[in-house]
């Protein structure tokens, strides 16, 4: 199929920032897009050809949507799948196959997968409601302190919580979530891997995350991960193993757990690109959202080395402020050697919500680890 400049459509679920810097490749190719999402001022809206306001989590919205194009595929997996499910039955290509976002979508049954093929994970337990977690503990079941999450709809940090005392319970969602063994680490990585409808498959370098310590979000990614080589082959061994047993074809982010002893173990996936891959806009031969876009047509994989060493901070709503968006001191990173803002085109901003990274390239990965130190502590995202 003739995918550039022709009558080929590509649909999008979702219209948020991930969809936004998808469409910076499908522009660059000129390949016609389709975008559903809620939001009448989803960042997505100016750069798609056809943009259509609805919800991703209802049938109809989604199935309608879909009809029209060649190949569907998601920036967000908290999407209607029976709809998917019904348009591929009727000949629409979806990638990510619904059969696998099925597996990822519930974090519980995404765990139950790990153990069913023998993938290391921290150890956890499967709750109907979280009313269940207090007998469990009462009844020696569960030891605290543990981590609680969401079965589904959980996202950026939403719908997780350590848990230290049984007061912290209180005022969680009622129903289904799991109950998570605290992994004592030394390090989060995550391996992005990319397999197209040829089953060509390639990962991109290990990186290292570091994470705010109450929103539980991503403050920086840095690539290459400050480890041990040893250590980054079996993550990147690892990745390969849970991507291969999903059998997802696009991207998956794998996130992991380097503990003490330099075991390597499964938080979680993504079945989409992801903001542990933002660096490689600036630093990779090949970003992540064009390799996305080859995976879903079908098309070769590009080159997964970075060029250069890079480091991702994000750009979130600083806590007291909500309202109109303002990026104070932009003018001051911009004097920054080797700083490349991304602006996603959130009007409304409030503590903690993404509106934004910067990367930051430098041959030397410590020059670029203090430079994005600096870029963190210079621009803030406040609110008129």
């Amino acid at each position: 199929m003739d995918y550039f400049s022709s009558d080929f459509k590509l649909g999008i679920l979702g219209g948020g920032q991930l969809g936004k810097m998808m469409l910076y490749e499908t522009r660059k190719w000129d390949i016609w897009t389709k975008v559903l999402d809620p939001s009448p001022e989803a960042p997505c809206k100016i750069a798609c050809n056809e943009f259509v306001q609805g919800d991703l989590l209802d049938y109809d919205a989604v199935y309608n949507f879909g009809k029209d194009v060649d190949v569907l595929t998601i920036e967000i997996e908290n999407v209607n799948l029976d709809a998917l499910e019904a348009l591929e039955e009727e000949g629409i290509k979806v990638f990510p196959q619904p059969k696998a976002l099925r597996i990822i979508q519930n974090k519980a049954k995404q765990k139950l997968f790990y153990v069913d093929h023998s993938i290391p994970t921290a150890d956890f337990q499967r709750f109907a409601y979280v009313s269940e977690i207090n007998d469990s503990i009462s009844n020696g079941g569960l030891e605290l302190p543990f981590v609680w999450k969401v079965a589904q709809f959980g996202y950026d940090g939403q719908g997780v919580k350590v848990v230290r005392k049984i007061e912290d319970l209180i005022g969680l969602p009622s129903g289904e979530c799991i109950a998570e063994k605290m992994i004592p680490f030394k390090n989060e990585l995550a391996v992005i891997v990319a397999r197209n409808s040829a089953n060509e498959i390639k990962t991109y370098p290990v990186v290292e995350m570091e994470f705010h310590p109450e929103a539980n979000q991503v403050e920086y990614v840095i690539c290459p991960a400050r480890i041990d080589e040893k250590v980054a082959a079996k993550a990147r061994e690892l990745a390969l193993k849970v991507a291969e047993d999903i059998g997802l074809i696009g991207l998956l982010a794998v996130e992991m757990f380097q503990t003490h002893d330099d075991q390597v173990l499964v938080n979680e996936v993504a079945p989409r690109p992801h903001n542990s891959g933002h660096y490689s806009i600036e630093a990779s031969y090949t970003n992540q959202f064009e390799q996305h876009i080859r995976c879903i047509l079908g098309l070769p994989l590009g080159k997964t080395e970075s060029k250069v060493a890079g480091i991702m901070v994000n750009l979130v709503g600083a806590e007291g402020y909500a309202g109109n968006v303002v990026y104070e001191n932009m003018d001051k990173i911009l004097k920054m050697d080797g700083v490349t803002p991304h602006i996603y085109g959130k009007k409304q901003t409030r503590p903690f919500r993404k509106m934004g990274h910067v990367t930051i390239v430098d041959k030397d990965i410590a020059k670029a680890r203090e430079i994005a130190q600096n870029v963190k502590e210079t621009v803030k995202v406040i609110s008129k």
